[in-house]
């Protein structure tokens, strides 16, 4: 079996609490609250900056040049292309862009990307590798499970259509392969690499509930 499959396998009670969520349920039948949907909009776009950050130092650890490459362009992609998409989303919403960059970090973001920059500051590649795992084959899975739940057309249409693209298909395929292969490659890693895999995975499953529930800081 494929690492990346063991780790699905592993994980696959938290993936089933993620497709049950009401933020999934409801963004996939276009009735989920438009506050909640901000909030994961202003949440997230915090959470991508050091989501491209830890591709960043994925890629000074990585071994070869071809992987080294790939991982700094992912992380360059992450900051042009996808953020840019959530600044589309954001101006929709009529959030500003000074209002996303000013946006503080709820509980379960500032959890999520601590965690994600501390492993990639004192992890072994593969740990990092299984970090950043569940977010991309999480939003694909999920996001094609929303497709499945959707009947028509909707405000959260694009949300689905962006996460089950061909181009974010491709990411997560290169993802999952880069995952086996330092499952292959350093088989010492391998219990490091499942605690990494399952706490950015449950942390991912947080996030659905600080959106829906738009968790802040109150006292």
């Amino acid at each position: 079996m494929a690492f990346s499959d063991h780790l699905l396998d592993i994980g696959e009670d938290i993936w089933a609490a993620q497709k049950a969520h009401p933020f999934v349920t409801e963004l996939a039948n276009g009735t989920l609250d438009a506050a909640a949907f901000k909030h994961w909009v202003k949440q997230d776009y915090r959470y991508l900056q050091d989501y491209a950050r830890l591709f960043a130092l994925a890629g000074a650890t990585a071994r070869d040049e071809s992987t080294m490459t790939h991982l700094l362009g992912v992380a360059h992609q992450v900051l042009e292309t996808e953020m840019d998409l959530h600044r589309e989303f954001a101006a929709d919403y009529g959030i500003s862009e000074s209002e996303l960059e000013s946006t503080e970090k709820a509980p379960t973001c500032l959890a999520y990307t601590n965690f994600l920059v501390r492993t990639a500051y004192e992890g072994h590649e593969a740990e990092i590798a299984a970090a950043l795992y569940p977010c991309m084959q999480g939003y694909l899975d999920i996001a094609e499970h929303m497709a499945d739940l959707a009947d028509d057309e909707h405000r959260y249409t694009p949300f689905i259509e962006m996460y089950t693209g061909e181009e974010f298909r491709e990411a997560t395929e290169w993802c999952r392969a880069y995952v086996d292969r330092c499952g292959e490659r350093y088989p010492g890693q391998h219990d490091a690499m499942e605690d990494a895999f399952l706490t950015s995975a449950k942390l991912e499953h947080r996030f659905w509930e600080m959106a829906y529930t738009r968790e802040g800081w109150e006292l």
